[in-house]
C-alpha cells in the first residue's frame, strides 16, 4: 500500500512539473508581457476615421391611421396589405343606401317648404294691400306675416338638413391623401365601423404610409449630441439587410434630453436618401456619425499611449515607450485624431519604430541622463524624470 501511495505522489509531481514548463511565459516576452518585456506593436501609417454610433428604428416619414368620419358599414374595400395606392385613389367606401334615402326625402321636404313659402309670401303681400285699404284688421295682417316668417324658417331648416346629408354622403368615400402603401387592414367588407367623432376616435380601417420617404428615430448619447448638426450627412447600416449601407441626412434634433434604456440622450430624426426597396418600417438601423478623419498619418494603437499630469505645468502629457534593443525609451508625443483602435501621432514618433502596448518594468526603462545639468536627457526625446505610477489614457 505504501509503495502504491509513493508511486502516485511521483506521478503527480512529474505531471505538475510538465504543466509548469508548458505554461511558463516565453523568454522573448513579445506575446504576453513576460519577464523580459511587454507586448509591442509597430508604428504604422494608416487612415483614421473617428465617428460615433447611434441605433434607431426605421419608420415612414408620413404614416396615417385611416378612420371613417361617420358611422357605417364597409361596402367596398379594394386595397389589401402591401398594395401601392396613388394619391386620390379609393381606399374604402361605406354603404350609403340609407343616407341616400334620407337625402331624397330631404330634397322633397325642401321643395315642399319652398312651395309653402311662396304661398305664404303671396298671402302676406295681399294682406299688406288689404291693410293699406283698411279692408282687414291689423290682427289678421299680423297672423299672415307670422305664417310667412314661419314658412321662411322652415325652408332654411330643410335646406340645412339637406346640406348635412349631402356632406355625409361625401364622407362615405375615403381616398388616399398621398401616394402610399397599405401597412395594415384590420377590418373586412361588411363590418360595421364607427366614426372618428365617436367612441375611441372611431374604428381604424387601414394604416397607410409613404415608403418612399423613410426616417430613423435614433437616441443619441448626450456626450455625442454636440458633434451632431442638422443637415449633416451620416452613414446608415440596416441590420436586416446584410452589407447594405445607405446615406441619411440629419433632419431634426430634439431640444430636450430624454431617458431611453436608462441612458440620457437626445432624440434625432435622420431622413434616408433614396432608400432601398428591401428596407422596411420597423427594421433596426445603426447610424454612423462621422466626426473627424485623417489620411495616411503616423499612428499607434491607443493602448500604447499613456497619460500623466506634469507636476510643474499642471498639464496632462501623453507619452509612449519606444523599444530600444532590450530596453524602452519614454518619449512624449503629440496626438491628433483617434478612434477606438488607433491614435494619430503628430510629433514624437516615426513609422517603423516599435512601441510597448503595456507599461514595461521599471528596470527595462532607460533612465534619463542627468550628469549634464540643463542639457536634458542623453536619449533623444526622453523624459527628464523617472517614470511615475501611470495609467492608460
Amino acid at each position: 500500500m505504501k509503495k502504491l501511495l509513493s508511486l502516485v505522489v511521483v506521478v503527480v509531481l512529474v505531471a505538475g512539473g510538465w504543466y509548469y514548463l508548458r505554461s511558463r511565459p516565453s523568454a522573448t516576452g513579445e506575446a504576453g508581457g513576460g519577464a523580459t518585456g511587454p507586448s509591442v506593436a509597430s508604428v504604422i501609417q494608416t487612415n483614421i476615421e473617428f465617428s460615433v454610433n447611434a441605433a434607431g428604428e426605421i419608420s415612414p416619414a408620413e404614416q396615417v391611421s385611416v378612420r371613417p368620419e361617420i358611422n357605417g358599414r364597409i361596402e367596398i374595400l379594394p386595397v389589401d396589405l402591401g398594395d401601392s395606392v396613388d394619391k386620390g385613389a379609393l381606399l374604402f367606401k361605406l354603404d350609403d343606401k340609407e343616407l341616400r334615402n334620407q337625402y331624397d326625402s330631404s330634397r322633397v321636404s325642401v321643395e315642399r317648404a319652398r312651395l309653402e313659402l311662396d304661398k305664404s309670401q303671396r298671402d302676406f303681400e295681399r294682406a299688406q294691400d288689404l291693410l293699406d285699404d283698411k279692408l282687414i284688421s291689423q290682427e289678421l295682417f299680423d297672423n299672415t306675416q307670422t305664417s310667412f316668417e314661419l314658412a321662411r324658417n322652415a325652408l332654411e331648416r330643410a335646406q340645412k338638413e339637406l346640406a348635412i346629408l349631402e356632406e355625409r354622403l361625401t364622407r362615405t368615400e375615403v381616398r388616399a391623401p398621398f401616394d402610399c402603401t397599405v401597412l395594415t387592414r384590420p377590418v373586412s367588407v361588411g363590418q360595421a365601423v364607427s366614426g372618428s367623432g365617436g367612441f375611441n376616435s372611431g374604428t381604424e380601417v387601414l394604416t397607410i404610409a409613404d415608403l418612399d420617404n423613410l426616417v430613423i428615430n435614433a437616441h443619441v448619447n448626450q456626450a455625442d449630441v454636440p458633434r451632431l448638426k442638422v443637415g449633416q450627412t451620416v452613414e446608415v447600416a440596416v441590420e436586416a439587410v446584410a452589407g447594405l449601407s445607405v446615406t441619411g441626412i440629419v433632419e431634426r434634433i430634439a431640444p430636450q434630453a430624454t431617458f431611453k434604456n436608462n441612458l440620457k440622450g437626445f432624440a434625432a430624426r435622420v431622413l434616408l436618401k433614396s432608400p432601398d426597396r428591401r428596407v422596411r418600417p420597423g427594421m433596426t438601423a445603426n447610424v454612423k456619425i462621422p466626426v473627424d478623419s485623417a489620411a495616411n498619418v503616423v499612428a499607434v494603437p491607443v493602448v500604447a499611449v499613456f497619460t500623466e499630469k506634469n507636476e510643474t505645468t499642471g498639464k496632462r502629457e501623453r507619452f509612449v515607450y519606444v523599444k530600444q534593443g532590450e530596453h524602452y525609451e519614454r518619449r512624449l508625443v503629440t496626438l491628433g485624431v483617434s478612434d477606438n483602435f488607433f491614435a494619430e501621432i503628430q510629433a514624437g514618433l516615426r513609422a517603423g519604430e516599435v512601441v510597448a502596448l503595456q507599461m514595461p518594468d521599471e528596470k527595462l526603462v532607460l533612465k534619463p541622463d542627468t550628469s549634464q545639468a540643463g542639457s536634458g536627457s542623453g536619449v533623444p526625446g526622453a523624459s527628464t524624470r523617472a517614470p511615475l505610477t501611470l495609467r492608460n489614457g
